[in-house]
């Protein structure tokens, strides 16, 4: 019993150690997860503390950037507004100015008006009685002269006219052909004996060049299979080779004179080594360019050398040189180059001028051809250009320029280069041109004059030197002559392009009709 008791008490004690020690892991567990639930709450509070302090930021961040875009955009705005404030302000001072203006001007009218009152004033006093002066010696007039006012008046307005007119056409026909005289016989002197001194060689036009052919097989080795050989000649010279039927012949065409030169030379040199391929083109014209440009250089040397020139520029006279190659109307231009020195040489030599300086002139009057091929514009203002880019004196370039009048001659020497020049140009055989251009130009000349009101007829007659026109004599007066002629000269130098110069001549017949009873 003792032993059971004890064995119950043992295992009462045991149940309620075991329960006591239960409770303590139980206590320890709920305090471990009070603890972890306090941790978890402190952490999200922290965490809501955080949020509520990054969106306080973000709001007060918000806050400072919105303030700032406000006060930038109310500055911007005052400055808009004081930019227009300004503005008015200017605007008003203008206004107050020109109301001042007008006001001070207002006053000047006023006080100019009642001068100009005052004077009417006066003027009306004196009018007054100057028209009774002259009613009264009108009365004394008509008495004692027996006429009335209108008729004495209608008289002597008639006589005085009449007197007037009759003087003045003596005086101006007598000093027209004295100065007509005078000035023909020089000019025919001048022109004799520059004439006298130097005469040119007649020279063809030349627009395209011809090659003969030894053989006309020739004609298929020049073209090549599939055309190489001929399109190398043409790359290499820049020209157009014509093959077409023409027996034993190939035509060289080009506005360039020294490729067309270049070219011919190159292909008689081809034509006579009987290669032809295009290296051996290519080396054939290149070699020919050079001996071409050397031949220009020493024809523009000795250009200078015989007209006894001296301190030209290298390049004017390379220049000059390739003129030789140059034609117009059929006139070799190198050629017409020295004539044009020489007469301008010795016409200044007969007035007493700087004969180099006149030689110098007409040798370089029409250099601009040497490129006006290449260079838009006339060939006179190019070649002024020229010689002004290579040192020449500003006379020699005046002189160059207005040859053909394109500005006003305002020297002598302007005029000696104009009259040397149309006397090279315009002598027997020294130009021509093709039959067609030659008849339209008439009719263009004949179609001008008619166009003007009072011409009857026009003719246009030794070779086109001369025109014609015969005008209406009850339409246009004898004063009227004068004008007309210059206002026809003037069209034509406008309007057509000719060589040399053209005389103007109207016509105004005149017939007094009466009978015999």
């Amino acid at each position: 019993m003792i032993y059971l008791a004890v064995g119950i008490a043992a295992l009462v004690i045991g149940f309620i150690a075991g329960m006591v020690i239960e409770h303590t892991k139980n206590q320890k567990a709920r305090n471990g997860a009070l603890r972890k639930a306090e941790d978890i709450i402190n952490d999200a509070k922290k965490e809501a503390d955080n949020i509520v302090k990054n969106a306080r930021l973000d709001i007060k961040e918000l806050e400072i950037r919105s303030r700032t875009e406000f006060e930038k955009e109310t500055r911007e705005k005052k400055e808009e507004l004081l930019q227009i404030e300004k503005r008015l302000r200017q605007k008003e001072e203008n206004l107050e100015k020109k109301v001042d203006f007008l006001d001070n001007r207002e006053e000047e009218l006023k006080r100019r008006e009642k001068n100009i009152t005052r004077r009417e004033q006066i003027v009306a006093e004196n009018e007054k009685k100057y028209n009774e002066l002259l009613d009264s010696a009108k009365t004394q007039l008509e008495r004692v002269a027996g006429l009335s006012r209108d008729e004495a008046k209608k008289e002597l307005i008639q006589s005085l006219t009449d007197e007037a007119k009759l003087e003045a056409a003596k005086m101006v026909k007598q000093i027209e052909q004295e100065a007509k005289d005078e000035a023909e016989k020089k000019a025919k002197e001048i022109i004799a004996l520059a004439i006298q001194r130097y005469a040119g060689d007649y020279v063809a036009e030349r627009t395209v060049t011809v090659i003969d052919l030894p053989d006309e097989d020739l004609k298929g080795r020049l073209i090549g299979r599939e055309g190489r050989n001929i399109r190398a000649i043409e790359q290499a010279t820049g020209v157009d080779l014509i093959i077409d039927d023409t027996p034993e012949a190939v035509i060289i065409s080009s506005f360039d004179p020294i490729r067309r030169e270049v070219a011919r030379i190159a292909l008689e040199k081809l034509i006579a080594d009987g290669r032809i391929h295009p290296a051996r083109i290519e080396e054939v014209v290149s070699k020919t360019r050079t001996e071409v440009e050397n031949a220009a250089r020493q024809a523009g040397e000795q250009a200078v050398f015989d007209l006894g020139i001296h301190g030209i520029h290298p390049e004017l006279v390379k220049l000059i040189g390739r003129l030789k190659y140059r034609y117009s109307y059929g006139q070799n231009q190198w050629k017409h180059s020295i004539e044009v020195g020489f007469l301008a040489g010795v016409m200044a030599s007969e007035l007493g001028l700087n004969v180099k300086q006149a030689r110098r002139a007409g040798l370089l009057h029409d250099i601009g051809k040497a490129v006006d091929h290449e260079v838009e514009g006339s060939h006179a203002s190019i070649g002024a250009e020229l010689a002004k880019k290579y040192g020449e004196s500003p006379k020699i370039i005046h002189a160059i320029k207005a040859h053909h009048e394109e500005e006003k001659p305002d020297s002598v020497l302007d005029v000696i280069v104009q009259a040397a020049d149309a006397l090279s140009g315009a002598r027997p055989g020294a130009r021509h041109e093709v039959l067609e251009t030659y008849v339209k130009r008439l009719e263009d000349m004949e179609k001008i004059c008619t166009e003007f009101e009072g011409v009857e007829k026009a003719f246009a007659i030794q070779a086109g030197r001369e025109i014609r026109v015969i005008v209406h004599n009850q339409k246009v007066t004898d004063e009227q002559l004068t004008i007309l002629a210059k206002d026809i000269s003037k069209k034509i130098q406008e309007t057509l392009a000719y060589p040399g110069q053209i005389k103007v001549v109207v016509i105004r017949e005149s017939r007094a009709i009466e009978y015999a009873k």
